[in-house]
């Protein structure tokens, strides 16, 4: 393609309609009336908090226990995030590895990290790293008990 046929492409960012104006004191109203109408019917105003407690209330359909393929992630990105000079949760004894440090880190249950699992409906469960249980395979790879 040459460099002249590359300027009759339309890219289409052009022709996108303009946002539609709307008056200051129509977004008041609409606001008002939306309220009005779900207090009106008598149906319970469904928050983002009461969702994410009906979620970890709710029976979790995937298994408790952290997959090899989580740990792994979970460690390679923690053990990047320390070696950028991130706050370590853990204290330190003569450790100065990155990966040692964030595996003292998983051991201890101090990742501030949330696991997304999808699943095959589209849904997804989150689960904080403190409530999975972890194998006891490190001990095996940093010389532990």
């Amino acid at each position: 393609m040459a460099d002249e046929d590359y300027n009759d492409v339309d890219m289409g960012y052009e022709d996108e309609p303009a946002e539609p104006e709307i008056e200051e004191g129509a977004e008041e109203d609409i606001d008002n009336n939306n309220n009005e109408e779900a207090v009106g019917e008598g149906e319970p105003i469904e928050t983002e908090e009461k969702v994410e407690l009906e979620q970890k209330g709710a029976t979790r359909k995937t298994s408790k226990f952290m997959t090899k393929y989580e740990r792994a992630r979970i460690l390679g990105t923690r053990a990047l995030q320390i070696s950028m000079n991130a706050p370590v949760m853990v204290e330190l004894e003569g450790e100065t590895d990155p990966l040692e440090i964030a595996m003292k880190e998983l051991r201890e249950r101090k990742i501030p990290f949330t696991i997304r699992r999808s699943l095959p409906d589209g849904s997804y469960e989150d689960w904080g790293v403190d409530e999975l249980i972890v194998e006891d395979s490190w001990k095996r790879q940093v010389g532990g008990n």
